[in-house]
Protein backbone atom coordinates (compact mmCIF):
# COMPACT_ATOMS: atom_id res chain seq x y z
CA UNK A 1 0.00 0.00 0.00
CA UNK A 2 1.10 3.51 -0.82
CA UNK A 3 2.73 5.39 2.12
CA UNK A 4 0.18 7.76 1.65
CA UNK A 5 -2.51 5.33 2.80
CA UNK A 6 -0.69 4.29 6.00
CA UNK A 7 -0.77 6.09 9.24
CA UNK A 8 1.45 5.19 11.89
CA UNK A 9 1.36 1.08 11.28
CA UNK A 10 -2.08 0.46 10.24
CA UNK A 11 -3.90 1.00 6.84
CA UNK A 12 -5.80 4.19 6.15
CA UNK A 13 -8.15 2.90 3.60
CA UNK A 14 -10.17 -0.06 5.45
CA UNK A 15 -10.64 2.82 8.04
CA UNK A 16 -12.01 5.32 5.61
CA UNK A 17 -14.57 2.14 3.64
CA UNK A 18 -15.57 1.76 7.52
CA UNK A 19 -16.40 5.36 8.14
CA UNK A 20 -18.39 5.58 5.02
CA UNK A 21 -20.18 2.11 5.45
CA UNK A 22 -21.60 3.13 8.95
CA UNK A 23 -22.40 6.69 7.61
CA UNK A 24 -24.28 5.75 4.84
CA UNK A 25 -26.40 3.57 7.18
CA UNK A 26 -27.36 6.48 8.74
CA UNK A 27 -28.04 8.77 6.04
CA UNK A 28 -31.59 10.12 4.90
CA UNK A 29 -31.98 8.96 1.49
CA UNK A 30 -33.98 10.95 -0.91
CA UNK A 31 -36.52 8.07 -1.17
CA UNK A 32 -36.31 8.21 2.88
CA UNK A 33 -37.14 11.92 2.96
CA UNK A 34 -39.76 11.44 0.18
CA UNK A 35 -41.63 8.98 2.03
CA UNK A 36 -41.56 10.79 5.35
CA UNK A 37 -42.68 13.73 3.40
CA UNK A 38 -45.69 12.06 2.27
CA UNK A 39 -46.82 10.74 5.31
CA UNK A 40 -46.58 14.33 6.96
CA UNK A 41 -48.86 15.50 3.87
CA UNK A 42 -51.21 12.66 4.94
CA UNK A 43 -50.87 13.70 8.81
CA UNK A 44 -51.63 17.23 7.41
CA UNK A 45 -54.68 16.05 5.37
CA UNK A 46 -55.70 14.36 8.66
CA UNK A 47 -55.62 17.42 10.98
CA UNK A 48 -57.34 19.84 8.42
CA UNK A 49 -59.85 17.23 8.41
CA UNK A 50 -60.51 17.04 12.22
CA UNK A 51 -60.93 20.71 12.21
CA UNK A 52 -64.20 20.65 9.94
CA UNK A 53 -66.87 22.38 11.99
CA UNK A 54 -64.65 24.93 13.81
CA UNK A 55 -65.55 28.58 12.31
CA UNK A 56 -63.77 30.82 10.12
CA UNK A 57 -62.51 33.71 11.14
CA UNK A 58 -60.21 36.79 9.09
CA UNK A 59 -56.07 36.07 10.34
CA UNK A 60 -57.18 32.93 12.72
CA UNK A 61 -54.68 30.35 12.35
CA UNK A 62 -56.39 27.92 14.99
CA UNK A 63 -56.61 26.08 16.96
CA UNK A 64 -60.41 26.49 17.01
CA UNK A 65 -61.26 29.32 14.56
CA UNK A 66 -59.32 29.38 11.07
CA UNK A 67 -58.86 31.41 7.96
CA UNK A 68 -58.26 29.80 4.70
CA UNK A 69 -54.55 29.99 4.52
CA UNK A 70 -54.52 29.44 8.68
CA UNK A 71 -55.72 26.44 8.21
CA UNK A 72 -53.49 25.16 5.82
CA UNK A 73 -50.90 26.62 7.99
CA UNK A 74 -51.87 25.25 11.16
CA UNK A 75 -52.38 21.89 9.61
CA UNK A 76 -49.29 21.26 7.90
CA UNK A 77 -46.91 22.63 11.27
CA UNK A 78 -48.59 20.64 13.37
CA UNK A 79 -47.74 17.69 11.01
CA UNK A 80 -43.89 18.92 10.71
CA UNK A 81 -43.77 21.48 8.21
CA UNK A 82 -42.25 23.67 10.41
CA UNK A 83 -41.01 26.52 7.75
CA UNK A 84 -44.99 26.73 6.41
CA UNK A 85 -45.63 30.18 5.73
CA UNK A 86 -49.15 32.24 7.09
CA UNK A 87 -50.11 33.16 3.82
CA UNK A 88 -51.72 31.85 0.68
CA UNK A 89 -49.61 33.69 -1.60
CA UNK A 90 -46.04 32.39 0.27
CA UNK A 91 -47.47 29.29 0.51
CA UNK A 92 -48.29 28.80 -3.24
CA UNK A 93 -44.73 30.27 -3.61
CA UNK A 94 -43.34 27.75 -0.96
CA UNK A 95 -45.08 24.72 -2.68
CA UNK A 96 -43.89 22.44 -5.38
CA UNK A 97 -46.21 23.11 -8.36
CA UNK A 98 -47.71 19.67 -9.79
CA UNK A 99 -49.83 18.33 -12.32
CA UNK A 100 -53.48 18.06 -11.31
CA UNK A 101 -53.94 14.55 -12.59
CA UNK A 102 -50.86 13.67 -9.80
CA UNK A 103 -53.03 15.11 -7.06
CA UNK A 104 -52.96 13.18 -3.87
CA UNK A 105 -55.23 14.02 -0.45
CA UNK A 106 -53.56 16.65 1.73
CA UNK A 107 -51.99 18.66 -1.69
CA UNK A 108 -53.09 22.12 -1.70
CA UNK A 109 -55.32 23.73 -3.75
CA UNK A 110 -54.33 27.54 -5.10
CA UNK A 111 -57.26 29.93 -6.54
CA UNK A 112 -55.90 32.80 -8.00
CA UNK A 113 -57.01 35.67 -10.61
CA UNK A 114 -54.95 37.76 -12.57
CA UNK A 115 -51.74 36.06 -11.15
CA UNK A 116 -52.47 36.80 -7.59
CA UNK A 117 -53.63 33.94 -5.07
CA UNK A 118 -57.04 34.59 -2.91
CA UNK A 119 -57.73 31.11 -1.25
CA UNK A 120 -56.42 27.79 -0.60
CA UNK A 121 -57.63 24.73 0.37
CA UNK A 122 -56.71 21.46 1.21
CA UNK A 123 -57.26 18.54 -1.72
CA UNK A 124 -59.57 15.85 -0.12
CA UNK A 125 -60.46 13.12 -3.45
CA UNK A 126 -62.78 12.79 -5.62
CA UNK A 127 -66.63 13.10 -4.80
CA UNK A 128 -69.07 12.34 -7.51
CA UNK A 129 -66.74 13.12 -10.11
CA UNK A 130 -65.78 16.37 -8.57
CA UNK A 131 -62.50 17.29 -7.23
CA UNK A 132 -62.96 18.26 -3.77
CA UNK A 133 -61.53 20.62 -1.07
CA UNK A 134 -61.64 21.06 3.17
CA UNK A 135 -61.18 24.82 3.38
CA UNK A 136 -62.36 27.99 5.57
CA UNK A 137 -63.95 29.86 2.91
CA UNK A 138 -65.77 32.92 4.25
CA UNK A 139 -67.24 34.44 7.61
CA UNK A 140 -69.78 32.88 9.48
CA UNK A 141 -69.15 29.30 8.21
CA UNK A 142 -67.11 26.43 9.29
CA UNK A 143 -64.39 24.69 7.68
CA UNK A 144 -65.85 22.51 5.58
CA UNK A 145 -65.65 20.03 2.33
CA UNK A 146 -66.41 21.91 -0.64
CA UNK A 147 -66.22 20.68 -4.48
CA UNK A 148 -63.88 22.93 -6.65
CA UNK A 149 -66.36 26.21 -8.17
CA UNK A 150 -63.73 27.60 -10.76
CA UNK A 151 -60.77 26.60 -13.24
CA UNK A 152 -58.67 29.51 -11.58
CA UNK A 153 -56.39 26.92 -9.50
CA UNK A 154 -53.55 25.06 -9.54
CA UNK A 155 -52.05 22.71 -7.28
CA UNK A 156 -49.15 22.46 -5.04
CA UNK A 157 -47.92 19.87 -2.86
CA UNK A 158 -44.95 19.01 -0.09
CA UNK A 159 -43.77 16.04 -0.97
Amino acid sequence: MPALLRARGFAVLPLLLATVLVASMFAFTPSAEAATRAQRVTKAFNIARAQMGDMYRYGAEGPNRFDCSGLVYFSYRRAGFTRMPRTSDAQARFTHRMKRSNMRKGDLVFFHNSGNVYHVGVYAGFSNGRRMIIHASKSGTPVKRDPIWTNSWFPGTMR
